[in-house]
């Protein structure tokens, strides 16, 4: 199966597809948790309390008072953190959450094994556990998500270089040996640990941009790349290679979209310019003659460094709208609109006639790093989005409509 994407872009902003706002402005409040160029972040509930926390690189934010309290060290390189990416996850099923995280230049992938109440309690660091060594690096980023439907995420891989295989891992064990002493005498015992096997997707069309979603619509996720997608086997998704289409060459976000935003029953795509200015929708035509055609919408051209996009519900309707904003310094100042200010911004999307209406979160302090999460972490009925970049760790609790 091929794809064609028909540009259809007009070049001044005012014609684009942002509408003006009709809807009641949601009030935000912004809270900063953390200075440092941590760029990864992630919403779960560490100390089995009920109410969802944040971990954000060095750190993780208790609920409700949210000061910073240790989870992991790491280094700082050239303006970047050795960490890309945050990851709540129980990796060991105790009950608990633990955090998986790559870095940008690192091949190893670690997880960090959450201490228990006590260890939290007296502020332990989290214990380093090595998943696996990938032998792979230029890492721009990472995903989590169930491909092969068995109930478990993979973890998925994106990086800058375009001639880079393509791998998905999947969350195993292995065996390991350790030495203990039982009744005054050394043993060697032998212990499943956590880890990831490596699978081949693909030898080609890797690049900056990745996304996980159905496109085709047949009830399997295939993956979005930079230089095209790989359409997903099936069952057998990490057993075998998978099917390349070469067909759109990109600096595209991460993630990338897959969303049916004028509800015709296809799965549309929602890209932003990750290090320019503009954010688009690809509006699926559907299949001629064994191709799926895209037309290709702008949304807006305002902001620059949309490396990161979300959907969320953020004023209770039922659907969900677009979160993004600008990464700030993504690459040191030296993107195009780097200078201009920093700002978080969402879309509502009127789902009948595939528009958006732009709308000012914040302006000034926050941006975005490479990772958008959003929960009601307040629990007054509204999403509040957790935000983690150059600019510092974040959260803006959703105040709901102004009065």
């Amino acid at each position: 199966m091929k794809l064609r994407i028909f540009i259809a872009i007009v070049a001044l902003a005012q014609f684009s597809q942002v509408g003006l706002t009709v809807e009641p402005t949601l009030h935000w409040k912004l809270v900063p948790l953390a200075v440092d160029a941590n760029e990864g972040i992630d919403i779960a509930d560490f100390n089995g309390d009920g109410k969802p926390d944040v971990a954000a690189g060095r750190f993780w934010y208790q609920n409700p008072e949210f000061r910073p309290r240790p989870l992991r060290n790491f280094k700082d390189v050239n303006g970047y953190v050795e960490s890309n990416g945050d990851f709540a996850y129980d990796v060991d099923a105790d009950g608990v959450n633990d955090v998986i995280a790559g870095g940008f230049f690192s091949t190893e992938v670690h997880w960090y094994k959450n201490p228990g109440a006590e260890g939290l309690r007296l502020g332990h660091l989290w214990e380093q556990r090595l998943l696996l060594d990938t032998k792979e690096s230029k890492n721009e980023g990472q995903l989590m998500a169930d491909l092969n439907q068995d109930g478990k995420p993979e973890w998925i891989v994106n990086t800058w270089a375009k001639d880079a295989p393509i791998y998905v891992y999947e969350l195993t064990t292995k065996e390991s040996t350790v030495e203990v002493i039982e009744d005054g005498q050394k043993k060697t015992i032998t212990k499943l640990e956590p880890a990831l096997r490596k699978n081949l997707v693909g030898m080609r069309g890797n690049g900056h941009g990745m996304g996980i979603g159905d496109i085709n619509g047949d009830g399997y996720k295939d993956l979005l790349l930079g230089h095209g997608w790989y359409e997903s086997p099936g069952k057998d998704c990490l057993k075998t290679t998978w099917k390349y289409h070469k067909d759109w060459q990109i600096h595209g976000s991460v993630p990338m979209l897959v969303y049916d935003v004028n509800n015709d029953g296809k799965s549309d795509i929602l890209v932003g310019e990750a290090h320019a200015h503009g954010l688009y929708w690809w509006e699926n035509q559907g299949e001629q003659n064994g191709t799926i055609a895209f037309e290709k919408h702008l949304i807006d051209e305002k902001t620059s460094q949309l490396h990161a996009l979300h959907l969320a519900d953020l004023n209770a309707d039922g659907e969900p709208e677009l979160i993004t904003g600008k990464r700030y310094f993504a690459h040191n100042g030296g993107d195009k609109g780097a200078r201009e200010p920093i700002e978080i911004v969402y879309y509502s999307i009127d789902r009948k006639t595939g528009t958006f209406s732009r709308h000012l979160i914040h302006q000034g302090r926050a941006g975005i790093g490479l990772q958008i999460r959003a929960a009601d972490i307040d629990g007054n009925g509204f999403v509040d989005i957790a935000v983690a970049g150059k600019s510092g760790t974040h959260i803006l609790f959703n105040q709901g409509p102004r009065e």
